[in-house]
C-alpha cells in the first residue's frame, strides 16, 4: 500500500471518530479541538475504536515504519494534520506518534498541544503572526509567516480582553470561541496592574522543573472528588512584563523587562536547557498534589481563588531566572523615526514594536553572541495585523502572553 492510499485512509478514519460518538457534546468538542488547534493529546473513544480498526492490530515494525514516512512527509500544516490523525487511531498509534514526534526546540515544527508549552528551535524562529479584532476584543495568533487568502492558516491560541475596575485580563486559551476559565482550553491568562505598566502571566500547568507556589489568602478547600476535573486548579505565575514609565513623555519607543520565573538564565548558557512539559494536565489530580489524608479520608487539596493574585515563592537554592529586555533601537536621521532591524517581518511603523534580548551579567558567563540573539520579535504589519517570531527558550504560550501586554493602554509608559 501506498503513502498517499495510507494517508487516505488515516483520514477517512479521522472523520469517522466523530460519527461513532453516542452523546453529541463529546462529538461537538472532539470536532472543535482538531478544527481549532494544534491537534489533540488524547484521542476520545479509544475502546471502540481500537475494536473496530484494523489498524490497531498491526506490527510494530511496521507501525513504526508507517509513521515515520508519515511524519517525514509531511511538515507543514494543513497537512501535517495527519500526523495528528495517526496519534488518534488508538493507543498504540499514539504511543508511537509521541516517541516519534520532535519538540519544536528539535525538529522547529508544531503538531500537538504540548508543543505551545515548549521551547522553541535555537537557531531559526517559528514565525507567526496575530490578529486583532476590535469588535469582540480577541487576538488570534495563527501559524505562518502572514495571513494567506484562503485564510486556511493553522490556529495556534486565542486571547480575549477583559477590562476589570482595577486591572485588564487578557484570557488565553486553544480555541477562539471558549474562554472560559472552566474549559479544558484554557493555557492560562496575563493580568495587568491598574496603570498598565506591569503584567504577571500565568499559566494553568505548573512549571515542570521549578517549585512557584502561591501564598495568597483566603483559599477554599475542598474534598478531591468534590471538585470538576475541568475546573483549573489554579494559576502559577510564570513570567512579569514591565514598561518603564515615561515621566518626561520624552519621544521614543517603550522600553520593556521581562522577568521568566518558569526558565533558568543557565537555558542560554552554553550547555543549558530550558524546562520542556512533555503532557497537558488532563484532570485536576494531575495540576494539584493533594494534601497527606489520615485515616481514611478523603485528600483535601487547596484551590485559589480566581479573583485572589497569587505570589511566587522561590527556595532559597533557586535558580536565578532569565531577564528580557527590548533591544535599544538607533535613530536614523533621514526617516526621522526610531528603527530596529526586523529583516522584512515589520512594514509598519508603530510604537508597539519591539525586539527581545537576554538581559544578563558578565557574571551569568553567555557568549555575546547569545547576548545579540532576538529571542523575541513582535511588529505590525497592516491594520490590526501583526507579526510573532519567538525562539529558544520560550514557548509559543510564552511568547503570546509577552506580546499582548502591547495591546493595552499606557498612558504612563508613552
Amino acid at each position: 500500500m501506498s503513502l498517499k492510499s495510507i494517508m487516505r485512509e488515516l483520514k477517512e478514519l479521522k472523520d469517522g471518530i466523530g460519527n461513532m460518538s453516542k452523546r453529541g457534546d463529546q462529538s461537538k468538542l472532539w470536532r472543535s479541538r482538531t478544527r481549532s488547534h494544534v491537534a489533540p493529546d488524547e484521542a476520545p473513544l479509544e475502546s471502540q475504536l481500537s475494536e473496530q480498526s484494523p489498524w490497531a492490530n498491526l506490527p510494530p515494525e511496521l507501525l513504526l515504519d508507517i509513521i515515520q514516512r508519515v511524519e517525514e512527509s509531511e511538515t507543514a500544516w494543513p497537512a501535517r494534520a495527519v500526523v495528528v490523525f495517526c496519534a488518534a487511531v488508538c493507543r498504540s498509534w499514539r504511543e508511537i506518534t509521541k516517541e516519534i514526534v520532535k519538540t519544536p526546540e528539535q525538529c522547529g515544527r508544531l503538531t500537538f498541544p504540548i508543543s505551545l508549552k515548549q521551547p522553541g528551535p535555537r537557531e531559526s524562529p517559528i514565525q507567526c503572526y496575530i490578529r486583532r479584532d476590535r469588535t469582540s476584543s480577541t487576538f488570534l495568533l495563527f501559524y505562518g509567516l502572514v495571513p494567506s487568502e484562503g485564510e486556511s492558516d493553522k490556529l495556534l491560541l486565542a486571547a480575549r480582553k477583559v477590562r476589570r475596575a482595577t486591572c485588564t485580563d487578557f484570557v488565553i486559551s486553544l480555541v477562539a470561541d471558549d474562554f472560559s476559565r472552566a474549559s479544558n482550553t484554557y493555557v492560562g491568562k496575563l493580568r495587568s496592574n491598574f496603570l498598565g505598566t506591569k503584567f504577571t502571566v500565568y499559566d494553568s500547568q505548573s512549571p515542570c522543573d521549578s517549585r512557584i507556589q502561591s501564598t495568597a489568602r483566603p483559599r477554599r478547600r475542598f474534598h478531591s472528588k468534590q471538585v470538576s476535573p475541568r475546573l483549573p486548579a489554579c494559576n502559577y505565575i510564570i513570567g512579569t512584563v514591565t514598561y518603564e514609565l515615561n515621566v518626561l513623555r520624552t519621544r521614543g519607543p517603550r522600553r520593556m523587562h521581562c522577568i521568566l520565573h518558569s526558565i533558568p538564565v543557565s537555558a542560554i548558557q552554553e550547555g543549558g536547557t530550558a524546562p520542556t512539559p512533555s503532557a497537558l494536565p488532563q484532570s485536576l489530580d494531575e495540576q494539584l498534589s493533594p494534601l497527606h489524608s489520615s485515616k481514611g479520608k478523603e485528600p483535601i487539596v487547596d484551590i485559589i481563588s480566581p479573583s485572589i493574585q497569587a505570589t511566587p515563592v522561590f527556595s532559597p537554592g533557586s535558580r536565578e531566572p532569565l531577564a528580557l529586555k527590548n533591544k535599544a533601537p538607533r535613530w536614523h536621521e533621514q526617516l526621522q523615526c526610531w528603527c530596529l532591524n526586523f529583516k522584512g517581518r515589520v512594514t509598519v511603523a508603530s510604537v508597539k514594536n519591539f525586539q527581545l534580548v537576554a538581559a544578563v551579567e558578565p557574571s551569568h558567563n553567555v557568549s555575546p553572541e547569545e547576548q545579540e540573539k532576538v529571542i523575541l520579535q513582535f511588529g505590525k504589519i497592516g491594520k490590526d495585523i501583526f507579526t510573532m517570531d519567538y525562539r529558544y527558550p520560550l514557548s509559543a504560550f510564552q511568547a503570546f502572553a509577552i506580546s499582548l501586554s502591547c495591546f493595552d493602554t499606557k498612558p504612563a509608559c508613552e
